[in-house]
């Protein structure tokens, strides 16, 4: 391959080949044998690039998923070898990578347990010992859920080739259902071994093939294109969501303050303080998010006990980019829905760790009818729901 420069462009060019003809084909043989001296000179933002122009071009993810584990597979060994920027251990992706190590060692004291397990299912201790490993292992998906609601938003607004991040999320939405499916499994008085070794062998992979490009891909280009700002405020959410294991030793305050308004806000029914404001909508037993017209998230309440995670990023944040691949079709016809006045509510109700939840979007518009977005209303009903008859008298 001596007749190819190591420019950007050109590798991006042949990784383009080597990517639709593993989609096509299934195999990358034929290009490993050929281009031995090229897999040398890969780097590993190229495949942050690659993904997000596969993206655009309208691959299924489901396909992209089973691209991503083969072509990062033949390029395993130039990415690892690449020396990559180290962060700081109290810095967002420090500790981000501390957990990583406390995960890894975890799935290391499972391994020994499960094999064991697997030669005799009917073992009491064995069984219960692996539950509680996997329920250890579960705590895990705050990793996740910090990235998606913290990381995520900060990278869409500084990359203009983010869409590799939704790859990513649907890799963590398998893990956490293959956790909940073996955690179930475990919890009851037979397991399906098939399913089981299925899952556990798909928890493995995943896990530790997220925290190699996390590490090795994603983490070292954000060091070199996220502000220490950014960075610095991303730890500070990162802190009050919690992360699963390793906390920082120390988050730095924000040296901004409250933008608070002196006066009152005008509601036509009435003036209120923003303070006012701001403890209404928070003293509401339930979850509240506005999307605008332009479907970018403006605001969401704040309650004692949310019931959906939600972070400061998320402001600005186009709302398609705020659910994974598999569910945001169900949005996007939602918002097309209520903007072209079709509908103007859309109802869910589903089980959520022992809790029922209702889930109600609603269209915004104004005095003259216009579209002016979408209010997310989420709200736990187990209580609501066992109401019968009347309750006319105050009993406390």
């Amino acid at each position: 391959m001596s007749e190819f420069t190591n420019t950007k462009d050109k590798r991006l060019t042949i990784l383009l080949k080597v990517a639709k003809t593993i989609l096509q084909t299934g195999s990358a043989r034929e290009f490993i044998v050929g281009n031995k001296d090229f897999i040398e000179t890969v780097i590993p933002t190229d495949f942050i690039t690659l993904f997000d122009v596969l993206i655009k071009e309208g691959y299924p993810m489901d396909d992209i998923k089973v691209l991503t584990n083969k072509i990062l597979n033949v390029f395993h060994q130039p990415i690892e070898n690449f020396e990559r920027i180290i962060p700081a251990m109290d810095s967002f992706l420090g500790v981000l990578e501390q957990n990583n190590r406390e995960m890894e060692l975890l799935l290391k004291q499972i391994k020994p347990v499960f094999k064991d397990f697997v030669l005799d299912v009917e073992h009491i201790e064995r069984k219960k010992k692996l539950l509680q490993l996997f329920r250890q292992l579960e705590v895990f998906v705050a990793h996740y859920t910090i990235k998606e609601n913290v990381l995520f938003p900060v990278i869409e607004k500084n990359w203009s080739d983010y869409r590799c991040l939704l790859i990513m999320w649907s890799f963590h939405d398998d893990i956490r259902k293959n956790i909940k499916t073996v955690i179930h499994q475990l919890s009851n008085d037979s397991v399906e071994l098939k399913t089981f070794k299925r899952c556990v062998g798909d928890i493995f992979f995943n896990m530790l093939a997220i925290k190699f490009r996390e590490e090795r891909i994603l983490f070292p280009y954000i060091l070199s294109t996220i502000s220490e700002e950014q960075l610095a405020a991303m730890n500070r959410e990162g802190f009050e969501m919690g992360y699963p294991y390793v906390q920082p030793a120390k988050v730095a305050k924000s040296d901004k303050k409250e933008d608070f308004e002196d006066g009152k806000v005008n509601l036509g029914t009435g003036e209120l303080s923003v303070e006012q404001l701001k403890l209404i909508f928070n003293h509401l037993p339930v979850d509240i998010t506005y999307v605008d017209e332009h479907d970018k998230v403006r605001y969401f309440s704040t309650p004692p006990k949310r019931i959906f995670p939600r972070t400061k990023a998320i402001i600005g944040r186009q709302v398609n980019n705020c659910h994974p691949p598999e569910s945001v079709h169900v949005v996007e016809n939602i918002v097309r829905s209520f903007r072209s006045g079709e509908k103007s509510r859309a109802d869910f109700w589903i089980k959520m760790r022992g809790e029922y939840i209702l889930i109600q979007y609603f269209a915004v518009r104004n005095e003259q009818g216009e579209y002016k977005g979408v209010i997310e209303v989420s709200q736990e009903i187990s209580d609501i729901r066992k109401l019968e008859g009347e309750k006319r008298l105050l009993d406390w």
